[in-house]
């Protein structure tokens, strides 16, 4: 299988492996991110490759149906308000929501890196429910087996080095007051 419809099986599948991860990071929020500060650092890290790799799978499918791709304009477009607003929408706020969020474990303190970390998520998770419910109906007929879902398996493998490598990143916060007005 090539073309649009093998982009939709690798898509969906990096969709069904962020949700279970992304859910994984939101139960870190639960109760204050300082009590469960390391696994949130963890997750995170790990995200990303995913991440790149679902931006990438969307990238695909964007640029090919452009190109004018025979079998991606056979598939159409997605809907107008998910593709002119949501989609850049959702994939800015992703992305400085990742880097604000690493260059302020980096840093280890609170100030613009978290501020803005703490405004994308908030644009991020908007867009990211409109568009996790916009796609949700075809998801079930997406997701097949299919040899491509390796690139998945590579990509959380990738992430879980990426994640133990940069652990140490937490250890910057330990202490922090994340209820003070510092943040």
């Amino acid at each position: 299988m090539r073309g649009s419809d093998a982009n939709a099986r690798l898509t969906a599948a990096a969709a069904v492996v962020l949700t279970v991860l992304l859910i994984a990071e939101g139960l870190t929020l639960v109760g204050g991110v300082g009590r469960f500060l390391t696994p949130h650092v963890f997750i995170g890290l790990l995200l990303v490759p995913p991440v790149l790799l679902k931006i990438g799978s969307t990238g695909w499918r964007m640029v090919s149906y452009y190109r004018g791709v025979e079998d991606y304009v056979r598939r159409g477009p997605p809907h107008p308000f998910l593709r002119l607003l949501v989609g850049p929408l959702l994939v800015v706020s992703t992305v400085v929501m990742f880097a604000s969020g690493i260059g302020a474990a980096w840093v280890g303190h609170g100030g613009l890196l978290l501020g803005l970390h703490k405004a994308s998520f908030v644009v991020w998770g908007w867009t990211l429910g409109i568009h996790f419910l916009a796609h949700l109906p075809k998801l079930p007929r997406a997701v097949r087996p299919d040899r491509r879902y390796v690139l998945v398996l590579a990509a959380v493998a990738v992430g879980v080095v990426v994640a133990f490598a940069g652990l140490p990143l937490a250890h910057h916060w330990h202490g922090f007051d994340f209820s003070a007005g510092d943040e």
